[in-house]
């Protein structure tokens, strides 16, 4: 089975958020169940920087606006997936993030940038690809910036080529790529494929509705939220196409690292604890309060936030109650970035209770892990959460989450109650609503657990003790591709 990976990021290449995890760890857990898999990605300058035993493969001639790109192959430095990097440094080799400028402004040619990632996707996946002595059975997309992969591969199909089967992985159906029309012909797309049965929306050129039309299959991160992408709730003007797809929907819950998020041996801690020996993670706390200047009170709930800083992850009502849970004694840690609204409230927050709140705008990544194990609660309110690889972390570092139940927070969180104590079950505490009272109330319900030493490691084993790992989860995506290969 040869597969291949398009995405956007993929760490530790490069990561703005959970699509980089999900394209760093996937393909490796793919590999260990025998599949032969390529992940695609631009070349940005980290990429070309941090890829192993790197050579150049071949050059793609007759792409869109930009003529040619140099195809480098070279190796992830963790895992040894196999990487093919598009070099077209008009496009990719630039200062500011994959998707905005250093100013904050999404890049005004992200079009043909990402239209040149699905396009070599298209071509590396058909069967005169330059590439004659590799060519996938899979290519699966992720999200809109491959999202017109799937939608060249049909054109191409009729032309009468042999090409993989598109699989189009949707991580957020908030962000769909729609750009003028004009985009249509500039990126080599005929002209019928225009219209409503097509790339069309709402007038413009929508990369992720052309690759769940064109995809042969579509996964989502969670089974709850492949169904509530259906839902005009959460659709996002895209739910009747999805629902009238609902047969080739598959819902599979994110794996995580669970190599590089381990609390027993994680490098970013100051000391190593496991679920048989918790009393490490009181350790980590103890630093964790030194290092953000917090006062130093083994007692004080510590209430984590990591997270980027927007309406979608509900922080602003965890801001709003902030000062409650304050006045109760509890100190908050927050790391993200996002909305300056949000981040004005939450800096402005630590100026008023400097020893009991502290505030980092930006990402950090061993800070994120410092959080992570030295919070005793994590605070996870999203109004929507395709997947979620946070509160799945908080389980792994014994950290229980407080989240909605939404998407993956649903299926990866059960509430802790009298049964589920009882029965072994609870990992940590999910809102029935999504509103500041509930949020509230269910932080609330974590601190009176949180007072009971006993119950509350039991809360905590029994999260540590999940399987998070991606075992399970390429197993199901594997299942998929062979039975569109078969099928074919």
């Amino acid at each position: 089975m040869r597969i291949l990976f398009v995405s956007s990021e993929a760490y530790p290449l490069i990561k703005t958020g959970g699509l980089a995890d999900v394209s760093g760890s996937l393909p490796a857990a793919l590999r260990k169940l025998g599949a032969d898999v390529r992940l695609l990605i631009p070349g940005y300058p980290a990429v070309l920087d941090k890829l192993k035993n790197c050579r150049r493969l071949t050059t793609i001639a007759n792409l869109p606006v930009v003529d040619s790109a140099t195809l480098f192959l070279g190796e992830m430095p963790d895992t040894g997936v196999p990487v093919i990097a598009i070099d077209c440094p008009n496009l990719y080799r630039r200062s500011g993030g994959p998707y905005i400028d250093a100013s904050g402004r999404d890049w005004k040619d992200n079009p043909l940038r990402f239209g040149i990632l699905s396009y070599v996707a298209a071509v590396l996946s058909c069967s005169d690809s330059p590439l004659t002595d590799w060519l996938p059975d899979i290519v699966h997309c992720n999200d809109w910036q491959s999202g017109l992969t799937p939608a060249y591969l049909h054109f191409k199909a009729g032309e009468g080529g042999k090409c993989a089967k598109p699989v189009l992985g949707i991580h957020n159906l908030a962000f769909q790529g729609n750009y003028p029309a004009e985009w249509v012909e500039r990126l080599g797309l005929p002209a019928e494929s225009f219209q409503m049965y097509g790339v069309e929306f709402h007038g413009q050129l929508s990369f992720l509705k052309a690759g769940i039309y064109y995809s042969a299959s579509i996964t989502t991160v969670s089974p709850t939220y492949a169904r509530e992408i259906q839902t005009p709730e959460f659709g996002f003007g895209l739910q009747g196409l999805l629902a009238d797809r609902h047969h080739e929907i598959h819902g599979i819950l994110n794996g995580i690292e669970t190599r590089e998020w381990n609390p027993a041996t994680d490098e970013h801690l100051a000391k190593h604890y496991d679920a048989e020996h918790l009393a490490g993670k009181k350790i980590v706390k103890s630093a964790l309060q030194n290092s953000l200047s917090l006062a130093n009170n083994a007692h004080a709930p510590l209430l984590g936030v990591v997270s980027r800083l927007t309406h979608q992850k509900g922080l602003d009502m965890f801001l709003a109650i902030a000062a409650t849970l304050l006045g109760q004694g509890c100190q908050i840690a927050v790391l993200g970035s996002g909305d300056a609204q949000l981040e004005n409230g939450f800096r402005q927050l630590a100026q008023d209770y400097p020893q009991q709140v502290s505030t980092t705008i930006g990402y950090h990544e061993p800070l994120s892990h410092q959080i992570m194990a030295g919070a005793d609660i994590f605070i996870m309110p999203s109004r929507f959460e395709p997947c979620g690889l946070n509160q799945m972390y908080g389980l792994r570092y014994g950290t229980p989450p407080v989240v909605s139940h939404t998407g993956g927070l649903a299926d990866s969180v059960h509430d802790s109650n009298a049964e589920s104590i009882k029965n072994d079950t609870a990992t940590g505490f999910v809102m029935q609503a999504i509103n500041q009272q509930q949020l509230l109330a269910s932080t609330q319900q974590a601190l009176a657990y949180y007072r009971d030493a006993s119950i509350w490691h039991k809360i905590q084993r029994n999260g540590m003790r999940s399987d998070l790992s991606w075992d399970r989860s390429a197993q199901a995506y594997l299942d998929i591709y062979r039975s569109l290969v078969q099928a074919h």
